[in-house]
């Protein structure tokens, strides 16, 4: 079974109860999940801001970092992907870092999943359309692996 790429915006939602929160978790048991190393610090700077606009304590974000630390996924160095990362960027005019899981996606093979709905609107249009293959709302992602079965 093919890999999913998941980003800070899914997995997040492991943890934390969001919109989004149960497709999210039932990706748990979708397919094999992988990320960049990126993902553990995007998660720590998620946890932070939370606690920082309050919605969560400090204690609820410290557990929420221990769940994700024994998350089921696979994390993939990064450096190999500095090249296509910038390059994807650079033709999508978009954060590098963001650009860093799509190429993981792609230069594996693998579809990418996320929440961010910034980075899905500028996947939809034309220009990204090389890209758009490989990259899937949770939702769709959810559509797709478990509600065919």
């Amino acid at each position: 079974m093919t890999k999913l790429v998941v980003d800070a915006s899914v997995v997040v939602k492991w943890v934390v109860p969001e919109i989004g929160s149960q497709d999210a978790a039932r990706l748990l048991k979708a397919a094999p999940l992988a990320a960049p190393e990126l993902l553990i610090a995007e998660c720590a700077n998620i946890l932070w801001k939370k606690v920082q606009r309050k919605e969560l304590m400090p204690d609820e974000a410290l557990m929420a970092a221990r769940l994700i630390e024994r998350a089921d996924i696979e994390l993939c160095p990064t450096r190999h992907l500095l090249e296509v990362a910038t390059k994807i960027a650079i033709e999508l005019d978009h954060p590098a870092y963001d650009c860093i899981y799509l190429s993981l996606a792609d230069l594996n093979d693998w579809h990418f999943v996320t929440a961010d709905q910034r980075l899905l609107q500028k996947l939809a249009q034309p220009k990204s359309s090389a890209y758009s293959v490989r990259i899937m709302s949770i939702v769709g992602a959810v559509e797709h692996y478990l509600d065919r079965a």
